[in-house]
């Protein structure tokens, strides 16, 4: 089917749900506050198989197709600490698509309290490099980036879905995937210091019961014309939520997060598994993990993405071998004389 003709059949569907005297028109169940309509796997509202029209109109060689990780070799993205003092975002991801890299990621910190009892534990003495003061917000950037290439993905590494508002984040994320033509990746994280959530409302234990409520949420707020959710914290009555993304059903959600808990949730909800332990031991017996609990939960692993944050170059071959699909590289939170020549050396050795 042509780009042509999958506007006519899409028109044709919400047709059919709106006509009164339609012969297939269904009708909804009782207290059902949205008509929904078949796309692909997925069902969807009007007001998101609009989206889907309009994309395909305004751009006929782009699709808003389901994700499927495992049909395109592995790939490779670079991640930076995006800082006040780093090279700036829109240089970064033009240099990037320039040499062929399919993603860039940014990390999120909303903010950093002076005083914490919590350790870093990415430094033997529990210290916190200067970078983690300094983020510029990841969805300004990320914003900035798409406006300056045409196909480069905009990943989150990571969003910390404990420190947003879920209403305030949906929309976000769904204008920042319209805006970038269904390249938006959501990298997500509970976060590991109770200092920097706790004054935004979350208590540390509640972190990913609180994180996945909010991302149910969202998913209704991303896929439904009306949408409301009452949980044990997220309450929210029946709203708009407008724009819709254009990556059907929502842009695939990615958990940066490595313990076996993780990895269920990974199968239970999400797109995809991110983690930034990047041995490849660690992550083949991760892949298995993740294998033997998709089988157990009648789920595709084949539907699941696997990503390496911060992968070590003298492994790519053996990523290759596990099945990985994407590579993410760190680039040095400086400026564009020291990244843009480290950018020409990830180049050539992804080439091989």
């Amino acid at each position: 089917m042509n780009h042509r003709e999958l506007i006519v059949d899409l028109v044709r569907r919400v047709a059919v749900e709106h006509h009164p005297d339609a012969p297939l028109r269904r009708r909804p169940e009782p207290r059902q506050p949205l008509r929904v309509v078949e796309y692909g796997k997925a069902k969807v509202g009007h007001l998101a198989l609009l989206a889907i029209i309009l994309r395909l109109w305004l751009y006929p060689d782009e699709a808003a197709t389901t994700h499927s990780p495992k049909e395109s070799p592995m790939k490779h993205g670079v991640f930076i600490f995006a800082t006040d003092l780093a090279i700036d975002p829109v240089s970064l991801a033009r240099a990037a698509e320039e040499r062929g890299f399919e993603s860039l990621w940014v990390p999120e910190h909303v903010h950093m309290p002076v005083d914490r009892e919590t350790r870093f534990p990415g430094t033997p003495d529990g210290s916190l490099p200067d970078e983690y003061r300094r983020i510029h917000d990841p969805f300004v950037a990320l914003a900035a980036a798409a406006g300056a290439t045409s196909e480069l993905k905009l990943g989150t590494g990571i969003c910390l879905v404990t420190e947003h508002e879920p209403i305030a984040l949906a929309k976000q994320i769904a204008s920042l995937d319209m805006i970038s033509g269904g390249r938006f990746l959501f990298g997500i994280g509970a976060g590991w210091l109770a200092e920097e959530m706790e004054p935004l409302g979350v208590r540390f234990a509640d972190r990913w019961k609180v994180t996945r409520e909010r991302i149910e949420a969202m998913k209704l707020m991303w896929t439904e014309d009306e949408a409301e959710y009452h949980g044990e914290f997220v309450d929210i009555p029946k709203t708009y939520v407008i724009p819709k993304p254009v990556q059907q059903p929502h842009p695939p959600i990615l958990i940066g997060a490595g313990s076996k808990w993780a990895r269920q949730r990974v199968v239970d909800w999400a797109d995809g598994w991110i983690p930034n332990i990047p041995a490849p031991r660690f992550i083949e017996r991760g892949i298995q993990d993740i294998q033997s609990r998709a089988a157990e939960a009648g789920r595709d692993f084949d539907s699941i993405d696997v990503s390496v944050f911060g992968a070590e170059e003298d492994a790519i071959a053996e990523y290759e071998r596990l099945g990985v699909n994407r590579l993410v590289h760190r680039l040095p939170p400086t400026g564009a004389e020291s990244v843009i020549p480290e950018l020409d050396r990830l180049a050539k050795l992804v080439a091989g």
